[in-house]
């Protein structure tokens, strides 16, 4: 199997942009974006997130007991990029705040996904870190969505009706 014909397969699947946080046991705040987000049972109520296992946020999150899932908004493009930055101190900006379970989130995010980690999954160079939801937080905005290497958001059309519309390139 071609690895470079699997990864441009792959970027034309559209998925949410995400920005995942939890905190540890001493209190502090680890942050990475996803775009490998879903949900998987209504009952009980599951998601599942996907975390690179050489992230250095891994080890925080193989621990952690909670997790937050922030769905990204149209105009967020500029989080996800710095949650995907290596090296930076990612809460710098100030934009989080404790919400839900205490997590670090955004206070006007598409949708919040506070999560209590029930199991990590080993699935190659990755790992699938499966939470069973305690609450949720939905908000009136357009989602960020990447797809082709880009960010971009569905655009309304009336009555259901959806387009694509691209927002941001990143760098």
């Amino acid at each position: 199997m071609d690895a470079k014909a699997f990864t441009a397969a792959m970027a034309r699947v559209p998925g949410a942009v995400t920005v995942v946080t939890t905190v540890d046991g001493a209190g502090r705040r680890w942050g990475f974006t996803s775009s490998s987000f879903c949900s998987v049972s209504l009952d009980p109520p599951l998601v599942l997130v996907c975390l690179g296992k050489k992230a250095s946020t891994h080890p925080a999150f193989a621990a952690a007991r909670h997790f937050m899932v922030n769905v990204l908004t149209e105009d967020q493009a500029l989080v996800a990029q710095r949650f995907a930055t290596s090296g930076i101190d990612r809460f710098a900006a100030g934009d989080m705040q404790a919400c839900e379970l205490g997590l670090p989130g955004l206070p006007a995010p598409c949708a919040r996904v506070a999560c209590a980690a029930r199991s990590l999954v080993d699935a190659g160079d990755h790992s699938i870190l499966i939470g069973e939801v305690e609450a949720v937080h939905v908000g009136p905005h357009t989602p960020l969505v990447y797809v082709d290497r880009a960010y971009t958001c569905p655009l309304s059309v009336g009555d259901g009706a959806v387009l694509a519309g691209v927002t941001a390139r990143p760098k």
